[in-house]
């Protein structure tokens, strides 16, 4: 099942075990069973601490990490591979008494937790953003043996996709109910499951002294403006929602430079942990709310802290931008999808539109006909705008159709999921019905910057206006990346902005309160 050169980097890791796991296989004559007992089997082979058993699960195929020792159990429903070979790997160690990456207080809040925790993660193996979640709750199983998680390949168990109307990865549930829907830190499910834990966070957060720089954002603008912050020997704070912004979101990157290709996640996995190689204090699981200007900055974030600072840096990045028609919001997860990576894999055989004759828009078209029946891509302009070697391969493709000129007006549904939409065709006037099964919107991204509305000024579709120098129409408060009027958003980009805005900040800081700095650890 794994050749020579996977076999001996996992060897390497399950030398970190320090007690027994138990690979429990749930299998049947199935092709894909037959690969799971391969699977086990490989993994059975490098090490002494591993056994392999087979018993009849709740899923065929499945296989279950247990540690017999505390009880804990890891369940993968289907063939943990693609990118969730990685959760597979982390659960045996785990699993087998490798330490865990969490903060102390974080791993002994997941242990008081009490009662029984059931959760069932449904995913697609191409989804980015999947072995995030199912690793947040692998590691919560790994401490506390009444948390239980399956990881479920949806592709493979597609009645019960049908069945719970699944259209969009990762979907959690809790002992039967849905938890939640997209990407969701550690934090973010203990929020939820502690009701009292964010409050505390927020006591503790209102407690810390003002910042030199405060970054907010933990995309690449934001981690490259934390790392030359800190390298400036100022007190730097980096608050984000979640590390990595759009990037984690991205699969195939090959125009960073000096990289030939990398995928997201890797990426925004490289970039934290160079931002943690520095004095940052990173507070993250946090949305801003509001920025006062004052003697010192104070940002109010959304759980009611409050943090301040001699300087701010913006850098909150964008969002997919959405169509805003009728039937949206209602079907969002339920056939209107924005990442045909994560969820192209639920419309297998299916018929899909995709919205947006852009680069991105095409490339999904071409990425999506590999696995459902037909796409129809819909363009607003009279042309299509993605580059000409993407339309000539689009166009190629037998079962992609492109409509130009045609405003989509109405999603359309029988109240539980899409079956089609409606839109004009603006050179005539005349309107038309497409039936399918599913919407992948990919028309722009939209600069968060909602929350900033009358404190700086902004261009009519919300970027943030900045100088040479990355600073605002607010003294003292810099911007960088995608949420400002730069003119191309692209991560080597948005890194450069970030550090440009963060040498602005300094420059802005040494000639406003020279006597406060203490700058005998600048570095170049």
């Amino acid at each position: 099942m794994l050749d020579a050169n996977v076999k001996n980097q996992l060897n390497t890791y399950l030398q970190n075990l320090k007690h027994p796991v138990e690979l429990v296989v749930s299998a049947d004559d199935s092709k894909k069973a037959q690969e799971l007992k391969s699977l086990a089997a490989d993994i059975d082979s490098l090490s002494a601490l591993i056994s392999v058993t087979e018993q009849q699960g709740e899923r065929t195929p499945s296989m279950a990490v247990v540690n017999p020792a505390l009880g804990s159990k890891i369940t993968f429903a289907g063939l943990p591979m693609g990118h969730e070979f990685t959760s597979l790997v982390l659960a045996l160690l785990h699993s087998g008494g490798h330490p865990i990456k969490l903060d102390s207080d974080v791993i002994e809040q997941i242990r008081q937790l009490s009662g029984e925790y059931r959760f069932e993660t449904y995913v697609s193996l191409s989804c980015q953003t999947c072995p995030e979640v199912v690793q947040a709750l692998n590691m919560m199983a790994a401490i506390n043996p009444n948390i239980t998680n399956v990881m479920i390949d949806g592709s493979l168990f597609q009645d019960e996709v049908n069945e719970r109307n699944i259209m969009a990865v990762p979907s959690v549930y809790l002992n039967g109910e849905q938890f939640s829907m997209g990407a969701i830190s550690t934090v973010e499910i203990l929020n939820k499951l502690d009701v009292n834990a964010a409050g505390r966070k927020a006591e503790q957060l209102n407690q810390k002294e003002a910042f030199d720089v405060l970054v907010v954002g933990g995309g690449p603008a934001g981690a490259s403006a934390a790392i030359y912050a800190a390298r400036k020997g100022l007190r730097t704070g980096i608050v984000a929602d979640k590390f990595g912004g759009q990037v984690a979101e991205t699969v195939g990157i090959e125009n960073f430079i000096s990289v030939k290709a990398t995928e997201g996640p890797k990426l925004v996995a490289n970039l934290e942990a160079h931002v943690h190689e520095y004095d940052v204090d990173i507070m993250d699981n946090q949305r801003a709310l509001s920025l006062k200007s004052g003697e010192l900055f104070e940002l109010e974030l959304e759980s009611g802290a409050v943090l301040r600072s001699k300087t701010v840096l913006l850098a909150t990045g964008a969002r997919w931008r959405e169509m805003n028609v009728p039937g949206e919001q209602e079907y969002r997860g339920s056939g209107v999808a924005y990442c045909p990576h994560c969820d192209g894999p639920l419309f297998k055989g299916k018929r899909v539109a995709v919205i947006g004759g852009g680069n991105s828009g095409i490339e999904a078209a071409i990425d999506l006909a590999n696995i459902v029946e037909h796409v129809t891509v819909l363009e607003f302009d009279k042309s299509l705008r993605a580059d000409e070697v993407l339309q000539r391969k689009a166009k190629s493709m037998g079962n992609i159709e492109i409509i130009t000129q045609a405003m989509t007006t109405e999603v359309t549904g029988d109240g539980k999921r899409v079956n089609g939409l409606n839109y004009t065709d603006r050179a005539t006037g005349e309107s038309h019905h497409v039936e399918l099964a599913g919407i992948f919107v990919q028309i722009g991204l939209v600069p968060n910057s909602e929350w900033l509305k009358d404190t700086i000024d902004m261009t009519a579709r919300g970027e943030i206006i900045v100088d040479a120098k990355g600073e605002t129409s607010l003294p003292g408060v810099f911007a960088a990346g995608d949420v400002t009027n730069s003119a191309y958003k692209q991560i080597i980009i948005a890194m450069g902005s970030g550090a440009t805005a963060s040498l602005g900040a300094f420059d802005y800081l040494i000639r406003h309160n020279v006597d406060d700095l203490d700058t005998s650890s600048v570095a170049a």
